[in-house]
């Protein structure tokens, strides 16, 4: 959610650009246009930018530990395919330059 001062900031300057006799109605007019402005973020659903760049580090994590595990388990097809023994795949065998999209094949 976007925070109460943004919320505020925004109703002050909606309220100052309204005509002289509007703006003298002051705080009724505060208070709907902060009401309004509340209820329509809300029904956006909107995340604030900690929780977006949270949950943007978690992914990239994830998608580190699933290109380990891809390479681990080529190593171990490759491995069993040749009949010897599998080598063990560390995270910096994965390179940092993982894709931040992964390829979608379509089947």
């Amino acid at each position: 959610m976007i925070d109460a001062k943004k919320i505020e900031q925004i109703a002050r300057q909606v309220q100052d650009s309204l005509p002289q006799g509007i703006r003298n109605l002051g705080d009724d007019v505060e208070k709907k246009i902060r009401q309004v402005l509340q209820a329509q973020l809300s029904r956006m659903e909107l995340v604030n930018r900690d929780e977006f760049d949270v949950q943007t580090q978690v992914l990239v994590r994830t998608r580190e530990k699933l290109a380990l595990l891809e390479k681990r388990l080529d190593a171990l097809e490759g491995k069993q395919a040749t009949g010897s023994e599998p080598q063990e795949v560390s995270p910096a065998d994965v390179s940092s330059e993982t894709p931040i999209v992964p390829d979608v094949k379509n089947d």
